[in-house]
């Protein structure tokens, strides 16, 4: 199976994954685990403390990332989603997987959102 294949099986199984972000301080690759929703073959990334959100800051100066669902791997583009809409859907999407009690209990701020892209 081809590697793209791996991840998009992965990501459509799973419920995390490491995210790998180039610190903008650092210049460091930074890793942690974050929730995710994979639809229609995009990755779509909720920073739990919205725009405060360390990995988001990093993201937006480089935008480069990488993600490692168990072991399938790939490097995406994140491209940051502001629009007050757009982020509703994305926190509907969350809602709608992991459930509204515990996006409330882990997410305070819904300010923005990430539609990463493959490379």
């Amino acid at each position: 199976m081809p590697e793209n294949d791996a991840l998009t099986d992965h990501l459509s199984r799973y419920r995390q994954l490491t995210l790998s972000v180039t610190g903008r301080k650092s210049g460091r690759a930074s890793s942690r685990p974050v929730w995710f929703v994979f639809e229609d073959g995009k990755v779509y990334l909720l920073p739990v403390e919205g725009s405060d959100t360390q990995w988001y800051k990093n993201a937006r100066q480089n935008p480069v990332i990488h993600i490692d669902a168990r072991g399938a791997q790939g490097d995406f583009q994140a491209v940051p989603i502001t629009d007050a809409k757009q982020v509703s859907s994305v926190v509907d999407k969350f809602r709608e997987k992991y459930g509204t009690g515990d996006v409330k209990k882990y997410y305070s701020k819904f300010d923005v959102a990430v539609l990463a892209e493959r490379q």
